[in-house]
């Protein structure tokens, strides 16, 4: 695939980033080997960078089958850490039926310098993974909303070389400016929202790059595309407004999408299902977004033949696609899971907007698949427990300390922390349950499994009735999308 030349960024020459872009998805969904494969086909693969600390050390003591996280972390800059995330988490025979895995601590906003070192090197595992053996282009997703960990996982996905950042769920105007620092390997400080913090207090999350090199020569990085996940132009005007928080383009992503969607606009409705509404105001106008005068792709409904056309006719750059590719071969998802899914949704299960189950407050999409979290019976049976927290938000103690709560721990727990009860109401945990639903799933007392959870956008109806025997390839996925004159872009 050939790349149409546009000039340089900010002092830095431009990743070309193809037209379709695999979605960044769930926790391991879009891993290593969907985003390699999709490369590796002149479009854009992105590694989901999210709880990627756990996912490694849980392969790692699985046995790390086929060794490719040792071998990733055998070209970690910084061999001493590789050795100890090794040595700590390696079990040659794999674990035991039954066991569960050993857990890494909580994330905060003062992080052990290790636990930092982990989740870097956790990041550059996968990039590193993801751009192995091809010429293709690489990004890595994140959420706004998981601030803890984004300082590290971005540094660790630029020592390995990763093309493209996206990130959505929020309002990621910090990202720019992180990029261009963690690049120099400057050290930098993310605030953190805190709540109950009084007017002018601040809580930062902060990486000294060069502390964790300590020793070893500063390889020079390369700065990637930024693409900020936007979901109404007034975001998107907001962060092209200033060059210190503008993106290189967009990815326009609707309410059809699969995962977390953006709460609609105005007051909440819910129909009679108690799934949000979402009405005219909730439609990105393409055209709006041209005027902008940054590239743009769409999200949303657009796995299908025939999209790919749509978009560029309306001014798009391309396309971003995740539902078609979660329910490929090479996705994260568990094997069985994955079939007993698509069985599920021919018979008649479906996709829900669920309003409450994300502690993030944000909808999300949940399938309705016997014996997984979105079943509420499911769900009631689960005893809360947070052992993972990457929701959790700060807030502000009494002592004046920083403290961590989640609408998904135990009721008594978060109400002690000074949350209101009732927004733990149909709260569901998606770190476990996410977890769960690619294998990597924690074993609790009496060897119960955390039951899984599944998301999918509204074309996974059609997906599955597409599918009649066994999933497509993520490369069958591409040649359904794309067009004899595809083109590709390079943010402008």
């Amino acid at each position: 695939m050939t790349y149409r030349h546009v000039g340089r960024l900010r002092g830095v020459t431009a990743t070309a980033v193809p037209e379709i872009i695999q979605g960044g998805m769930g926790v391991a969904v879009s891993g290593w080997r969907l985003a390699r494969t999709v490369a590796a086909e002149g479009q854009l693969g992105v590694v989901s960078g999210v709880a990627l600390d756990v996912v490694m050390v849980r392969r790692l003591q699985d046995g790390d089958p086929g060794g490719h996280v040792r071998r990733a972390l055998a070209r970690f800059p910084v061999p001493g850490v590789a050795e100890q995330i090794v040595d700590r988490w390696y079990r040659p025979e794999g674990r035991p039926p039954g066991t569960p895995y050993r857990t890494v601590p909580k994330l905060t906003a003062a992080p052990d310098p290790a636990h930092q070192d982990l989740v870097v090197a956790a990041a550059f595992v996968e990039v590193f993974l993801a751009k192995e053996g091809h010429e293709g282009t690489v990004g890595l997703n994140l959420l706004e909303k998981i601030r803890l960990a984004t300082p590290a996982t971005l540094y660790g996905a630029l020592l390995a070389g990763v093309d493209v950042v996206l990130v959505g769920a929020g309002i990621p105007d910090r990202i720019p400016g992180l990029l261009d620092r963690l690049t120099r390997h400057e050290t930098v400080a993310l605030p953190l929202d805190v709540e109950g913090a009084e007017a002018g207090e601040e809580t930062n999350v902060e990486l000294e790059p060069r502390r964790v090199l300590a020793g070893t020569v500063l390889p020079d990085l390369r700065r990637p595309v930024f693409l900020a996940i936007v979901s109404s132009v007034v975001l998107a005007t907001y962060l092209a407004r200033d060059p210190s928080r503008r993106p290189d383009g967009f990815v326009v992503e609707g309410a059809s999408a699969g995962g977390h969607n953006a709460p609609p606009r105005g007051r909440q409705q819910l129909d009679d299902s108690g799934q949000p509404i979402y009405g005219p105001r909730d439609v990105v106008d393409p055209g709006a977004m041209a005027a902008l005068g940054l590239p743009f792709w769409l999200a949303g409904s657009y796995g299908r033949e025939g999209r790919l056309e749509d978009a560029r006719a309306a001014g798009a750059a391309g396309i971003q696609v995740g539902t078609a590719f979660a329910y490929s071969r090479e996705s994260g998802l568990d094997d069985a899971l994955r079939l007993r899914v698509l069985d599920e949704v021919r018979e008649g299960a479906s996709v829900r907007t669920d309003p409450l189950a994300s502690p993030t407050g944000y909808p999300f999409k949940v399938v309705d698949v016997e014996g997984t979290a979105g079943v509420p019976d499911v769900a009631a049976a689960r005893r809360r427990v947070c052992d993972l927290g990457y929701l959790r938000v700060a807030y502000r103690k009494a002592d004046g300390s920083v403290g961590y709560r989640c609408p998904a721990e135990p009721v008594d727990a978060y109400v002690r922390k000074g949350g209101r009860v009732e927004d733990t109401v149909g709260r569901l945990c998606l770190c476990n349950g996410l977890l769960a639903a690619v294998g990597l799933g924690q074993v609790r007392a009496g060897g119960r499994a955390e039951p899984p959870l599944v998301t999918a956008g509204e074309d996974l109806a059609r997906i599955a009735r597409d599918v009649p025997d066994a999933p497509p390839s993520a490369a069958d996925v591409l040649r359904g999308l794309t067009v004899p004159t595809a083109r590709s872009h390079r943010p402008r």
